[in-house]
């Protein structure tokens, strides 16, 4: 075992680094240790699942080895790796572009990790370029294509203003035919190798500039008008705004109850909204705020009400809220940021 360790490394490093440093480069801290571990996990099983997928579609199709590693094997395992990337997609996980990447790339680096593993295995002694190969090449690609995926599926869902599997099928393309190519014989591994290397923080530093200035300015607008509704809700004025002659034309339709339970909702949900937008700030600016028991408190809360005035009143309470899925996703981030200290 001690003789293998140096292979170990040499294919297991670079990804790692490469994962590591994407998430130290990203100063709003958009993606939770644990979501980053969540992802890791989710490309360990999505390999495991295509060690075993993958030769059992190779005999039923009766593909040589060839055809299943230039192209069945690219097709399996994307699809494989897409689909957590696709579950955060549709539960509002994803916030933007950064977060996508870091993610994919995440779930790339477990996916490589087993498939290095079984390589080192299968393969044994084998010469120190092969593992450099491995490690700098196969495994940073198999990182680098799932982050692309993501950014496009995540960009073209922000498009369309929502998610379905259409935004994900032109990343999921890309990602296939980039592995099927790396795959290919003719495409020298150690140029592919440096093609990789070279190109792909090229990309991550062009998606990170613009993704952080889209996320200034969706928080200084979004901080601006949480902050008047809050005002308004805390004062008293609030109901004689359009927004709460809204509100109080539901008298007819709704109970007394339901309409102050609406309200304290909206407050809730609005208090929330301004802390998640201030931890990203703070972590902006490298201070980390410590837990807020209040903030639990009102996701208790949250929920109580929730349940209390039922999916006609949240349907009701859309037009006064901001419900776009940037929106929604900050206040998954604050959830999951919500981890404790110890000590704490």
């Amino acid at each position: 075992m001690a003789a293998a360790l140096p292979r170990i490394a040499l294919s297991l490093a670079p990804v790692l680094a490469f994962a590591l440093a994407l998430y130290f480069l990203d100063s709003f801290r958009l993606v939770a240790p644990r979501s980053l571990a969540r992802a890791l996990l989710a490309g360990v099983a999505a390999a495991l699942a295509c060690l075993a997928l993958n030769p059992l579609l190779g005999a039923w199709l009766g593909a040589g080895p060839l055809f299943l590693r230039r192209y069945l094997a690219p097709l399996v395992e994307e699809s494989a790796k897409a689909a957590y990337i696709i579950v955060l997609l549709r539960g509002r996980r994803l916030g933007f572009a950064v977060d996508a990447a870091i993610t994919g790339f995440a779930v790339g680096t477990g996916f490589a990790l087993v498939e290095n593993i079984e390589y080192l295995r299968a393969l044994g002694p084998a010469s120190p370029m092969i593992w450099i190969i491995r490690g700098f090449g196969t495994a940073v690609m198999h990182g680098a294509v799932t982050a692309i995926m993501a950014i496009m599926a995540k960009s073209r869902a922000e498009r369309r203003g929502r998610f379905g599997i259409a935004s994900v099928l032109p990343g999921l393309a890309v990602a296939i035919f980039l592995h099927s190519l790396y795959n290919h014989v003719f495409l020298n591994p150690v140029l592919a190798t440096l093609a990789i290397v070279a190109g792909f923080p090229l990309l991550i530093a062009v998606t990170f500039e613009r993704s952080e200035h889209s996320l200034r300015q969706w928080m200084e607008a979004g901080f601006a008008g949480d902050t008047d509704l809050l005002a308004m809700l805390n004062s008293g004025t609030f109901l004689r705004s359009p927004s709460g002659r809204y509100l109080e034309s539901l008298k007819e339709r709704l109970p007394g109850e339901v309409l102050a339970d609406m309200l304290c909702y909206l407050r809730n949900y609005v208090e929330l909204a301004i802390r998640a937008k201030a931890v990203l700030l703070a972590r902006e600016n490298g201070i980390d705020l410590p837990n807020d028991s209040g903030t639990a408190e009102r996701f208790a809360e949250l929920r109580f009400l929730e349940r209390a005035i039922g999916p006609i009143g949240r349907r009701l309470l859309s037009p006064l809220m901001h419900t776009s899925p940037r929106d929604l996703w900050q206040i998954h981030m604050l959830k999951d940021s919500r981890s404790p200290r110890p000590g704490a």
